[in-house]
C-alpha cells in the first residue's frame, strides 16, 4: 500500500510540475500561425512559427522549455539558434561573443523556484551558474537569506543577471548567499557540462582579451602579470548600444568602469526651477504678454527711480482718500458748513500735510498657478527640468574613480547619468579594485590626477537659456528671410496618424501660460531622487519682440533694406 501511495504522488508531482509549466500558455488564436518567405541571399526558405513564442508576457517559452528537457548533445542547430535568439532579450547573455552565446544556449536548463527558496548558500562550492529570466533575486551574507526580507533596502538582481560564472570557472567558494524574492525563472549552466563543451575554452579568450586592454594603460604599467591576472578574473566586459541606459547615476554605482571600446555621455537632470538666471530669464519674458512697445521694456530706470520703486516694494498698497474725507468732515463740522460737494480722490488735490497717496505697481497680468521658489514666485508651468551633457567619456577613460580620493567636502554628491552612444566596457566591483591597489601608493597617485571637475548647474542653466534664445532667433530669422511657400486654395484632408511622440510633448510654451485648456499630447516626467517627478523640455517657446523690432533692416519676408 505505502509502494502505491508513493507511486500515485510521484504522477501527481509530475503532473502538477507539467502543469505549471503549461498553465502559462495563452489561447492562440492565430488564423496563420507559420509563415514562410523566399531569402535570396542564403537561396533557402526561412520558416517562423510563431506558437514557439507564445506565452504569458514574461515567462519563458514552453516550446523552449521542451528544449532545454533534452540532454545537450541531443539539441539540434535550430533548437539551439532558436534558444538564442529567445535569449538575446537578458542584457547579461548578450554581452557574451556570438560563439558563447550558442554553446550556452547548447548546455542550458530550466528552473523555476518560488519565494524564499535558497539558490547559493554562501560558503559552499560553486558547481553552476545563473541567467535570470524572470523575477527579483537578493544579496545576502547570511546562510539562510532571510536577513533580505528584513533589510528595508536589500541589493537585489532582477531579470537580464546572472550570477555565479566566476566561481564555476575557479572553483571557489561562494562569498554570498542568494535567494528569491518572488517566483523566479532561471536558465542554468552546470560545471560538468560547462567543460564538457568547451566553453571554459571560450569564456578564456575574453579574459585574454580584458589582460591586453589593461596592459596597454599607463595606470597598470607598474602591475605584475600575476597581479594584473587577479583583476582581469574579477571583471566583466558589457556591451551597450547606443542610446543605452548605462547607470542612472554612476556615483552611487558600486561598479568601476573601463570604456574599452566607442564612448558614452555623461548627464544631468537639471532643475531649471532652483536656477536664479532662469527665474530671471522667466520673468523678464513674461513681461512682454502684455504687447507693450520696445522702447517701454528696453528703457533703464533713473536712481531715482529705482529708488521710488524700492521704497513701494517695501510697503502693502496705501490710500489715504477716506483720511481725507474724515479731516474734512472734521474741518467743516467745526465751521458749521453743510458736506454736500463732491471731493477729489486723486493724490494731487490732497492736503499737502497727508502727503501723495502711495500704490504698488499694477498687479501682474499672469493669471496662472504659482509655486514658491528661493528665489520668489515661478509659474507652476515653469517648473520643468532638462537634461544636460556634462562630459564625454571615450575609450580607455575610467568612470567611478573621478571622486575616489578626495576629502569628503569636495565630493560632487549630484547624481549623474550615463548614457552609451554604442560602446563596451569593463566593469569591476569597487571594494575588489580597492584591495588590489592597497598601499599602492603610486597607483594612487596616478588616480588623484584622473579627477574630472564637472560644471556647476547655474553654468549650465544658463548654457541652456543661451542655446534656446539662439535657437529661437534663428527660426524667427529664417522665417522672415525665407518667403513662405504659398499653400494651395484646397489642401487635401489627410487623417491624422495617432502618434504617441508629439514635438509639442518636449516644448514649454510660456505664451499661453495663461490658458486654462489643457495639452492633449503626452507630457513626459523624469523620476528624481527624494523629490517629486519633474517634466522633461528641449526647448522654451516665450514672449519674445517681433524680429523687425530688433532689426529695422528687415521689413518683409524676403526683403533686406
Amino acid at each position: 500500500v505505502c509502494w502505491y501511495i508513493m507511486t500515485v504522488c510521484k504522477m501527481f508531482r509530475q503532473g502538477l510540475r507539467g502543469f505549471r509549466e503549461y498553465q502559462i500558455i495563452e489561447s492562440a488564436h492565430w488564423k496563420h500561425p507559420i509563415f514562410s518567405f523566399w531569402d535570396k541571399k542564403m537561396q533557402s526558405r526561412v520558416t517562423f512559427d510563431t506558437m514557439d513564442f507564445i506565452a504569458e508576457e514574461g515567462h519563458f517559452p514552453p516550446k523552449a522549455i521542451q528544449i532545454m528537457q533534452k540532454k545537450p548533445s541531443w539539441r539540434t542547430e535550430d533548437e539551439i539558434q532558436t534558444v538564442c535568439n529567445i535569449l538575446q532579450v537578458l542584457d547579461s547573455y548578450r554581452n557574451y561573443a556570438e560563439p558563447l552565446q550558442l554553446l550556452l544556449a547548447k548546455v542550458m536548463r530550466f528552473e523555476r523556484f518560488g519565494r524564499r527558496r535558497v539558490i547559493i548558500k554562501k560558503g559552499q562550492k560553486g558547481n553552476s551558474f545563473y541567467f535570470i529570466y524572470l523575477g527579483t533575486v537578493a544579496i545576502t551574507n547570511d546562510e539562510d537569506g532571510s536577513s533580505a526580507f528584513l533589510d528595508p533596502h536589500p541589493k537585489l538582481l532582477q531579470k537580464g543577471s546572472c550570477f555565479g560564472e566566476t566561481d564555476i570557472l575557479h572553483a571557489s567558494l561562494r562569498r554570498s548567499t542568494i535567494v528569491c524574492m518572488e517566483e523566479t525563472e532561471f536558465l542554468v549552466v552546470d560545471r560538468e557540462d560547462f567543460f564538457a563543451n568547451k566553453l571554459d575554452q571560450e569564456v578564456q579568450k575574453d579574459a585574454q582579451y580584458r589582460f591586453e586592454f589593461f596592459r596597454k594603460m599607463d595606470l597598470f604599467a607598474s602591475w605584475s602579470d600575476e597581479k594584473l591576472w587577479q583583476l582581469v578574473n574579477m571583471s566583466k566586459i558589457e556591451r551597450f548600444s547606443y542610446g543605452q541606459l548605462i547607470s542612472k547615476d554612476f556615483g552611487e554605482s558600486s561598479f568601476i568602469m573601463f570604456i574599452s571600446k566607442g564612448s558614452c555621455e555623461v548627464l544631468r537632470l537639471l532643475d531649471l526651477g532652483a536656477s536664479p538666471s532662469y527665474h530671471r530669464w522667466v520673468w523678464q519674458h513674461l513681461e512682454l504678454i502684455d504687447d507693450r512697445p520696445l522702447k517701454t521694456h528696453l528703457r533703464e530706470y533713473s536712481p531715482m527711480e529705482r529708488f521710488k520703486e524700492f521704497q513701494i516694494k517695501s510697503y502693502p498698497l496705501q490710500d489715504f482718500s477716506s483720511l481725507k474725507l474724515l479731516h474734512l468732515k472734521k474741518a467743516w463740522g467745526l465751521q458749521g458748513t453743510s458736506f454736500s460737494r463732491k471731493i477729489g480722490t486723486s493724490g494731487d488735490t490732497l492736503p499737502k500735510m497727508l502727503g501723495p497717496k502711495i500704490q504698488s505697481r499694477p498687479v501682474q497680468s499672469i493669471k496662472c498657478a504659482m509655486i514658491n521658489t528661493k528665489f520668489g514666485e515661478l509659474p507652476k508651468e515653469a517648473a520643468v527640468g532638462a537634461y544636460m551633457k556634462v562630459h564625454t567619456v571615450e575609450q580607455g577613460e575610467i568612470l567611478g574613480l573621478h571622486q575616489a580620493f578626495l576629502p569628503e567636502g569636495e565630493c560632487d554628491t549630484r547624481p549623474l547619468i550615463l548614457m552609451s552612444l554604442g560602446n563596451e566596457l569593463i566593469r569591476i566591483r569597487k571594494e575588489i579594485f580597492y584591495e588590489l591597489i592597497d598601499n599602492d601608493d603610486e597607483m594612487i597617485k596616478k588616480l588623484l590626477k584622473l579627477n574630472i571637475a564637472f560644471p556647476s548647474d547655474e553654468d549650465m542653466c544658463q548654457k541652456f537659456l543661451q542655446e534656446n534664445s539662439w535657437n529661437i532667433f534663428r527660426k524667427d530669422l529664417l522665417r522672415l528671410l525665407v518667403e513662405p511657400r504659398q499653400s494651395p486654395p484646397f489642401p487635401p484632408i489627410r487623417p491624422k496618424k495617432k502618434e504617441i511622440y508629439n514635438p509639442k510633448s518636449v516644448v514649454l510654451d510660456l505664451c499661453s501660460i495663461n490658458k486654462t485648456t489643457k495639452p492633449r499630447y503626452p507630457i513626459f516626467m523624469a523620476p528624481q531622487k527624494y523629490l517629486p517627478p519633474l517634466r522633461i523640455v528641449q526647448a522654451i517657446k516665450a514672449p519674445r519682440y517681433k524680429i523687425q523690432e530688433l532689426l529695422p533692416q528687415y521689413k518683409s519676408a524676403g526683403v533686406l533694406i
